[in-house]
């Protein structure tokens, strides 16, 4: 038995009480926008009253190639890790996808981020690639 509920945020409010979570302070006007964007989702991890984790994914899509989901985020407070949280947020963010009809999804992450790897493997991951990723800074 799990003693959390995965949801998916629906307001700014939920999102900047997360924000601890998030690598940086949310911002309330970049929270309310990532809300209206309807290929933007981001489900909460709460025990109680209390955000634990977060998964972000953003759907894009390409004329030859349908809709993908990309797990842009993921993340667990330090003292709730290794309960399965990160695990089961994949999963809902890998159901929501099906569901919305997308063909995968897919997430980019270090090579030495071992905890990442082990939580992306143990929830379904089953390819590794040797893909270069280029910035381009504004």
């Amino acid at each position: 038995m799990t003693d959390y509920q995965i949801r998916r945020a629906t307001s700014a409010e939920e999102i900047l009480a997360a924000s601890r979570l998030l690598d940086n302070p949310a911002k309330p006007e970049w929270a309310q926008r990532f809300l209206t964007e309807p290929a933007h989702h981001l489900l909460l991890a709460w025990i109680e009253d209390k955000a634990v984790g977060f998964i972000s994914g953003v759907e894009t899509t390409h004329p030859d190639k349908g809709t993908e989901m990309f797990l842009y985020e993921l993340g667990v407070d330090e003292e709730h890790r290794n309960r399965g949280i990160g695990r089961a947020l994949v999963a809902e963010l890998k159901r929501l996808a099906a569901e919305r009809g997308c063909y995968g999804m897919w997430v980019l992450t270090d090579r030495d981020n071992s905890a990442a790897l082990k939580t992306y493997r143990a929830a379904g991951a089953d390819e590794e690639s040797d893909h270069v990723m280029l910035t381009f800074n504004f």
